[in-house]
């Protein structure tokens, strides 16, 4: 577990995750509203040379471009919403996902499916610091530290 105190050290915690990216990765951000996923985003895109990553809520996901591009996702209101129709496979992130990194925020489940090979991370804000926990599933993430 890491514990984060303040926003700044929430970005750089995103810029070091960032920095052992490669294409193909998914990263999954949980957490309640505030806890800081954007800011964990933010920080990861700054590793990979993208700005201007801003929460994709109502548009549900943005591709940034870079050397790596990277698929932002905000799954909070395909989870949420009643409507059946509004799911990540109308997202269509496998078409593109291989050749980038997909970071999903409220990334449950529903999109734990989309790889054997990811890295969930939780995001506990009961506290003044986030308590960030990191969960890796497959070979790919063997041997993940910080």
């Amino acid at each position: 577990m890491t514990r984060i105190a303040t926003p700044e050290a929430m970005f750089a915690l995103g810029e070091q995750i960032g920095g052992q990216l490669r294409p193909g990765d998914l990263l999954l951000l949980n957490g309640p509203l505030g806890a800081g996923k954007t800011l964990l985003t933010q920080g990861i895109a700054s590793a990979l040379g993208i700005e201007g990553v801003t929460s994709p809520t109502f548009v549900i996901s943005r591709i940034h471009k870079g050397a790596v591009n990277l698929i932002h996702v905000d799954a909070y209101r395909l989870v949420a919403s009643a409507n059946a129709n509004l799911s990540l496979d109308d997202l269509d992130l496998d078409s593109e996902r291989e050749e980038a990194i997909t970071v999903i925020e409220w990334g449950g489940a529903e999109s734990a499916r989309l790889s054997d090979e990811r890295l969930e991370i939780d995001i506990d804000r009961t506290n003044e610091e986030r308590e960030i926990t990191f969960v890796a599933y497959g070979p790919r993430w063997n041997g993940f530290t910080l």
